[in-house]
C-alpha cells in the first residue's frame, strides 16, 4: 500500500506545482526567472515543487504591476456611444416636430384660405341669422 502512495503523493505534489508555475505571471515569480523554475522543477520533482511553494510562488499580499489605462476609440466607449444614441433620438424628435409644425402651418393656411375666400364671395342678401322670418325649418319662439 505505502509503496502505490508514496509515488501518487510525489506525482502529486510535481503536477500541481509545475501546473501552478505554468499559469503564475512570469513578472510575479521570485528568486530566480520562469524559466529557471521550471527547470528547478523538471530536474528536482519533489524538492523543486516545495522550494516553489516556499520561495518563487508569489504571495497574496504581492500585488500585478500597474497596467497604465490607455484612451480607448470612440466606438468602443460606451458613455460616447449613449450619447451619441440620446443626441440621435433627440434629433429626430426635432426633425419630427419640425414636420408637424410645417403641416399644421400648411392645414392653418389651407384653412384661413378658405374662410376668407368663403366670406369674401358671399351676397349680402342670401346671409340669414338666426331669428330673422327669411330662415325656414326653426322652430323658435320670438
Amino acid at each position: 500500500m505505502l509503496r502505490v502512495v508514496v509515488p501518487i503523493v510525489i506525482l502529486a505534489v510535481f503536477v500541481y506545482g509545475l501546473v501552478d508555475l505554468i499559469r503564475t505571471d512570469a513578472r510575479l515569480t521570485r528568486g530566480i526567472s520562469k524559466t529557471a523554475w521550471i527547470f528547478v522543477q523538471v530536474l528536482l520533482p519533489v524538492v523543486g515543487a516545495i522550494l516553489w511553494f516556499l520561495i518563487g510562488r508569489p504571495r497574496a499580499t504581492d500585488v500585478a504591476p500597474v497596467v497604465y489605462s490607455h484612451p480607448i476609440a470612440p466606438d468602443d466607449d460606451p458613455e460616447f456611444l449613449r450619447n451619441l444614441e440620446i443626441r440621435r433620438r433627440n434629433q429626430a424628435e426635432e426633425d419630427r416636430l419640425k414636420k408637424l409644425k410645417a403641416e399644421y402651418d400648411a392645414k392653418q393656411n389651407k384653412l384661413d384660405a378658405g374662410t376668407a375666400e368663403a366670406s369674401g364671395t358671399g351676397s349680402a342678401g342670401d346671409a340669414h341669422e338666426p331669428g330673422d322670418a327669411g330662415t325656414q325649418g326653426t322652430d323658435e319662439v320670438k
